[in-house]
């Protein structure tokens, strides 16, 4: 099966930007893809981990093919089409269309083409070559609760943290770390984070022993703090993006492809399958060229209303969440009630 992990170098000479589209461009499609799959995935009742891996799915696509020649929303039902299959949640194609109008504009709409079942349906073969159909996807999830579990200390704490790392990692499916570093060292990064912020500082561990500075040691070697915080960083970036209300209009098609071209003839022109780069885990590093600001005090972190909500396993929900979003210097705070819109549900049987 195939590497999906990328240096920060790569996602920079992606087949978008090398067709004139802007690397903020770009991520504001990922972002918009991947809510639009949550938004989907949360209507129709999906798990968790069956929008988690769609939105994998369609982050690992666009390595490979340009937002100009495959409309994003249209690979957004592809992803959790094929998703819903793999993750034994199955959902008809007509009904994910039908659930995606509720979403996108009559523009929007229109790159679905005359026949929008036919064109989900053509791009699912495309898909799977793209991805060489390595349909299995490791979500953070499992490893946060694994973790979670050998943790010792204030089991009230221990809850707020972990409600807190979930609610990150759901979030930072709108950004590529997915395409950076492997899931146990995303729930790590995420669980340290959310540890930070809520205050819980971790001092001992369930099979600990001399050789393990840290808790995560015991899981993950030689993951230094600097690459904690960079991946920190990428998600917390995300609170100072504004969200708009519906999905901003896709680019121009490029000549390849033009918008009224079904992709049942785009299937035979697509462009030959590159397979993604293999990144040993020993080479991940941050990047020494994007310096990041210091990790925020947890004191100096507002904290955000937010209504009630179900938390991950075992976690008592809260009326008001902890603080969540560290605001740096100069950055404009997220619009408020606008972060909730794009959050996945969480699980509600007790586990932990």
């Amino acid at each position: 099966m195939s590497n999906w992990f990328y240096d920060k170098a790569e996602l920079r000479r992606t087949k978008s930007i090398q067709d004139g589209i802007s690397y903020e461009t770009e991520q504001r499609y990922r972002r918009e893809g991947a809510r639009l799959i949550i938004k989907i995935g949360s209507k129709m009742n999906l798990r968790y981990d069956t929008m988690a891996t769609g939105v994998v799915y369609f982050h690992r696509f666009y390595m490979c093919h340009s937002f100009k020649q495959f409309p994003r929303f249209v690979t957004a039902c592809c992803c959790l089409f094929l998703a819903g299959k793999v993750e034994e949640t199955p959902k008809k194609c007509k009904d994910i269309i039908k659930t995606a109008r509720s979403f996108l504009t009559e523009q929007q709409l229109a790159t679905f083409n005359e026949d929008p079942k036919e064109e989900v349906l053509t791009l699912e073969r495309i898909l799977l070559q793209t991805i060489n159909f390595d349909l299995q996807v490791d979500h953070p999830y499992v490893h946060l609760l694994k973790y979670a579990k050998a943790l010792k200390g204030d089991k009230d704490k221990l809850n707020n943290m972990v409600q807190m790392a979930w609610t990150f990692i759901n979030d930072s499916l709108c950004t590529t770390i997915c395409l950076q570093w492997e899931p146990e060292v995303i729930a790590i990064a995420l669980m340290f984070l959310a540890g930070k912020l809520s205050k819980f500082d971790v001092v001992d561990w369930e099979g600990r022993t001399s050789k393990h500075t840290r808790w995560w040691d015991m899981y993950v070697e030689d993951v230094s703090i600097e690459l904690l915080e960079d991946i920190c960083h990428q998600v917390l970036d995300l609170y100072l993006i504004p969200m708009p209300d519906t999905p901003q209009d896709s680019p121009p098609a490029s000549p390849s492809l033009a918008p009224s071209t079904p992709l049942t003839g785009a299937l035979t022109q697509s462009p030959a399958i590159v397979s993604p780069s293999i990144i040993p885990a020993t080479a991940i590093a941050p990047s020494s060229s994007a310096p990041h600001l210091p990790m925020p005090r947890a004191n100096s972190i507002p904290v955000m209303p937010m209504h009630s909500m179900p938390g991950p396993p075992g976690v008592t929900a809260m009326p008001v969440m902890p603080p969540m979003m560290p605001i740096p210097p100069q950055a404009m705070p997220y619009p408020p009630g606008a972060a909730a819109a794009y959050r996945t549900p969480f699980l509600t049987e007790p586990i932990i």
